[in-house]
């Protein structure tokens, strides 16, 4: 390792090329998680520099988080991804090693069990359970009414008309919010949203805010795009003032990203008074935010604040990200975006560059939903994922022995538990003994927690197949 011929086949000023090595050798694996880098003199011996182009590109990727420097004690290889900024954009030339499998200890075990036993209660899984996707007729159209809607997909850049009136209609039932239809751009869900965003509002370098923990820190986009990821506090209001004003202040966060009903993992419901504050905060420090609402539907009670933030904006600063997916099933790809009429357009410019566009059939069979089923549906979906909570809940106390700690879940599809650990090594054990009987959940740190917090879903809670 430290080979100075490796280091010169890279590009670039010479501080440059220590860069590109370093992350090389993190690619590789040659440098793990958490592992300390050769002093900064024995560094520039190793490769035959100067000391100060070391300090130079060990400060430069400190600062895209790669790094930890810690004074007095050396410089370490980042063991979470807060922060990091590796690749500045996406870049589908990089390295075979690079889309190699990097799971945990802990996942590898779980793929195995997944592959050898059939009858396990897998509370990993976040997707609609098959039992619980309703049962949906095709929509009463010719098949040449079908290609000649395919044929003039070009015209329905935005997405079906008829689908984006039922949608203003959804949302007025709902939450009693006027949505513009020209305001409504049609994706092929919460994912294709996010992909858009993050390459047509945001560049690499990017600082991004999002909730501490959450399901966004596990999604791979944001790190393809080359943006840094920020984690701020949250209690059980949602997202603290005083963190979000922290993070602003040190990192220059230029868009918050937040699922605030029903949080993903911890489940938290953030209070209409803390959005109201979060929004006016984010107004006057010119920061957009994106509102990812997957699970407003699914509240166990009904006076929860299950309104989304975009229902307070008044300045066009909040997109709206809504979906079907956790109500009819992921295989049904539709979502929608509510954002300014310019920006939606620019967002379907850059998918036709690398889209044929969307298919017409599932945004017929999500207009059928949203006309005819989804009251009806997500009432009995209400039903059957509290019950399935309630007894997740049971089974937790009697397996633990009351020892392990969690909030009742307000509605949603996660638990969010910690174990009754206080150490790595006896999280392992914990979690190896739930793979022994059948059970497997997902771990804390997927989300940027540490140790010994664990997620649930409950739409998979099945008590006959726990050992």
């Amino acid at each position: 390792m430290w080979d100075k011929q490796q280091l010169a086949s890279f590009t670039g000023p010479l501080f440059k090329k220590v860069t590109q090595l370093i992350a090389h050798y993190i690619e590789q694996g040659m440098l793990i998680a958490g592992e300390r880098l050769p002093s900064e003199r024995d560094l520039a011996k190793k490769l035959n520099i100067n000391r100060s182009t070391v300090v130079h590109a060990l400060d430069l990727l400190a600062e895209r988080g790669v790094l930890i420097r810690r004074q007095g004690s050396g410089t370490y290889v980042n063991n979470q991804k807060w922060g990091i900024q590796v690749y500045s954009s996406i870049n589908w030339r990089l390295p075979a090693h690079f889309y190699q499998n990097k799971s945990s200890f802990y996942q590898q075990k779980v793929a195995q069990v997944r592959a050898q036993q059939s009858h396990i209660c897998d509370l990993a899984n976040g997707d609609l359970p098959t039992n619980f996707i309703p049962k949906l007729a095709l929509p009463n159209i010719s098949l040449n009414e079908l290609i000649m809607h395919e044929k003039n997909s070009d015209t329905l850049q935005l997405g079906l008309p008829s689908l984006k009136a039922q949608i203003a209609v959804y949302m007025q039932t709902q939450f009693a919010m006027h949505v513009d239809i020209n305001q409504i751009l049609i994706t092929s869900g919460t994912q294709q949203s996010l992909f858009l965003i993050t390459q047509g509002l945001l560049k690499s370098g990017d600082a991004v805010g999002i909730e501490s923990p959450s399901y966004f820190y596990s999604l791979p986009l944001f790190h393809a795009a080359g943006l840094r990821l920020y984690g701020i506090e949250c209690d059980k209001e949602g997202i603290t003032l005083e963190s979000l004003a922290n993070c602003v202040r040190q990192h220059r966060i230029k868009w918050l990203f937040l699922n605030p009903v029903f949080q993903n993992p911890t489940g938290f419901v953030m209070s209409n008074q803390r959005k109201q504050a979060v929004l006016a905060f984010c107004h006057s420090h010119c920061i957009g935010i994106v509102e990812d609402d997957a699970y407003s539907g699914l509240a166990f009670r009904s006076n929860l604040a299950t309104d989304p933030i975009k229902k307070y904006d008044q300045h066009n600063q909040v997109i709206y990200l809504g979906s079907l997916s956790k109500y009819i099933g992921r295989h049904i790809r539709v979502g929608w975006m509510v954002a300014p009429h310019d920006i939606i357009q620019n967002l379907a410019n850059i998918r036709q560059y690398i889209d044929s566009g969307l298919s017409i059939l599932p945004q017929l069979l999500a207009q059928a939903y949203l006309k005819h089923h989804h009251a009806a549906h997500q009432h009995q979906l209400r039903q059957a994922l509290q019950i399935n909570a309630e007894q997740l809940m049971q089974w937790l106390d009697r397996y633990f022995g009351g020892d392990i700690t969690y909030q009742a879940p307000l509605g949603g599809f996660h638990l969010y538990a910690y174990l009754p650990v206080s150490s790595v090594a006896e999280e392992l054990a914990l979690l190896n003994q739930l793979l022994l009987n059948g059970v497997i959940v997902s771990q804390g740190i997927d989300f940027g927690d540490n140790f010994g917090a664990i997620r649930l879903s409950y739409g998979h809670f099945a008590p006959k197949l726990l050992c």
